[in-house]
């Protein structure tokens, strides 16, 4: 590995803000860095895909004459920031950006924070970071080179923070719950419309987030970062969620359920926000503007310090057994707010390849406008919060899950019943292309009912009531957008495993309906109301044999099963 340090000069510095250092640089990088300055430690943590491992880096003014060690570090009452860059290698502004920030405050060119520990992966897509290349971000303007999207199994990382298919995945959830921090920046650059700010952040929803929290987050830190940044002349905009239409039509929130980094860190009451760059600005103005509000973030972390360990305590002890969780959300119209938006004037003009018109941006045309922004969601559906959920021990792959988050559970120590609440699923859509490693559902609905519940010895009881409780119920129960279900953990029981033989099953049938005059009445008067089953012979047996003893209790059953509550 080269050291590429020259009197910790960076390779954005030293190309005057046209490159970015490669993965060998980055991490050699921290490694001088970690030589010279006892402030700054590097832990080596777990593998990821490539084969390499993650890299932790902390900036703590009190680790001076301490042993460094991944046991014995503490956070000894303070704060803790997790700074994560390079989920996608082709975005690589925090990467250079936050080399800038540790090295500055281990030299002391900038305030230190008293009560806050920062801590950055350096480049959490290390398989990305080392396919390098300068074609692939079509819409960026530089840096000259910078890695790839996909991981080195083509994963995108900020998909896959709940269904965890990559060892960079369980990588970071391993750093997460050994950090527990309270705070959380994600370094992206943008995507979509053209505007004149360098900088949008994308802060996690706050009503998702929920309580004093998300009030704290969305009414006094989102206000008191961007008012900051306008006093140092880094105006920044909420990230503009349009796609080919300009920005003063109005947009919404970007809503980060939990398959992203915001949406994961908010189960567990993180404060979480993306910096999304301008993909259209100079590489060099891009990295000076995220190191400037990473460095605007912590001031104001620090000074807010105490607020927000009480309010994350607080917010722990919010879900109680009996309560509704929401699961399902939707842009609420009635709540806007008005952004002072400064764009650039577009138009549609004819295309001189389609012929079709096409969106112009005409820079020479700026502007500042009112613009509609969506903000705020409200909850279309939730749940009932259970006492407990009952995981069979066959679900191995779920129970490693609940693990590497730290959930707490213990094994039934022998076979017993219990009365449990048991859904079925009732329908739900899936798509039509793969998504990240899945054929993904969605619109997932159940129906549910109480039962006497044979549970085996090594089923696991997960108590609800405990510090991953979020993390539990939108995993677990199967209508959660980024439910277990959905991400196919459960498809076996999608598929009927018996079924019949015809000509057998017609003997039986009639044997059948003759013994269940209730179950004959109903099925008559389904063959009057519904002409379509009516005229299909194997529908009506299909049905008969669903009504009776022989069908399959496991088809469409969902195996885990809700105590409580």
């Amino acid at each position: 590995m080269s050291v590429i340090c020259l009197g910790q000069t960076t390779v954005f510095e030293t190309s005057n803000g046209l490159k970015t250092g490669t993965y060998q640089e980055t991490i050699a990088y921290y490694l001088a860095l970690e030589k010279e300055y006892p402030t700054i430690s590097v832990y080596e943590m777990g593998n990821t895909d490539s084969g390499l491992s993650l890299h932790v880096v902390i900036f703590d003014p009190e680790t001076i004459n301490q042993k460094k060690s991944k046991e014995t570090f503490s956070k000894k009452g303070k704060n803790l920031l997790l700074i994560n860059n390079g989920i996608h290698p082709g975005e690589p502004d925090g990467i250079d950006a936050t080399m800038l920030l540790f090295r500055d405050l281990a030299e002391k060119k900038i305030p230190i924070p008293k009560n806050t520990i920062i801590a950055a992966i350096p480049i959490y897509n290390i398989g990305g970071a080392l396919n390098r290349n300068s074609t692939s971000r079509t819409n960026q303007n530089g840096p000259e080179e910078y890695g790839f999207r996909g991981n080195a199994r083509n994963y995108d990382l900020n998909r896959d923070f709940i269904k965890s298919d990559t060892k960079n995945a369980r990588a970071f959830a391993e750093i997460f719950h050994w950090l527990n921090p309270d705070l959380f920046i994600d370094n992206h650059v943008s995507n979509g419309a053209d505007y004149q700010y360098v900088l949008t952040h994308l802060f996690t929803q706050h009503n998702k987030l929920g309580g004093e929290l998300g009030n704290y987050l969305h009414t006094s830190l989102m206000p008191q970062l961007e008012n900051s940044l306008h006093k140092k002349e880094w105006d920044i905009t909420p990230y503009v969620n349009v796609f080919n239409q300009v920005p003063e039509v109005g947009f919404t929130q970007f809503f980060d359920s939990p398959r992203y980094s915001t949406g994961y860190t908010t189960l567990f009451n993180t404060l979480g926000m993306m910096v999304e760059t301008h993909m259209l600005k100079l590489y060099k103005q891009r990295v000076e503007g995220t190191y400037e509000l990473m460095k605007t973030f912590i001031n104001i972390a620090d000074a807010d310090a105490e607020k927000i360990k009480n309010l994350r305590k607080e917010s722990f002890g919010k879900y109680k057994v009996g309560n509704y969780y929401p699961i399902s959300w939707e842009v609420d119209s009635s709540k806007t707010s008005t952004l002072k938006f400064e764009g650039f004037e577009g138009k549609m003009i004819p295309s001189k390849i389609t012929g079709a018109n096409r969106l112009k941006y005409l820079r020479d045309k700026p502007f500042t406008k009112d613009v509609t922004y969506y903000n705020n969601f409200k909850a279309m559906d939730s749940v009932k919060i259970p006492s407990a959920y009952i995981v069979p021990a066959g679900y191995w792959n779920v129970i490693e899950l609940l693990k590497l988050n730290k959930i707490e559970f213990s094994e039934f120590s022998k076979d017993t019943t219990i009365t449990a609440e048991v859904y079925h699923i009732k329908k739900f859509e899936t798509v039509e292309n793969p998504f990240e490693g899945h054929y993904l559902h969605y619109r997932t609905e159940v129906t549910k009912s109480t039962e006497n519940v044979s549970v085996k010895k090594s089923d696991i009881l997960v108590k609800t009531q405990q510090n991953g409780i979020r993390y539990l119920l939108e995993t677990l129960e199967p209508s959660s957008p980024d439910s277990f279900f959905n991400w196919n953990f459960f498809d076996a029981i999608l598929q009927q495993k018996e079924g019949f033989s015809p000509y057998v099953w017609e003997d039986m049938a009639e044997k059948f309906l003759n013994e269940n005059p209730e179950i004959k009445k109903e099925f008559e008067a389904k063959k009057r109301s519904e002409p379509e089953f009516a005229q299909n012979w194997y529908l009506q047996l299909d049905w008969l044999h669903k009504k009776s003893p022989y069908y399959e209790k496991s088809h469409l059953r969902y195996p885990i099963v809700r105590v409580g509550g």
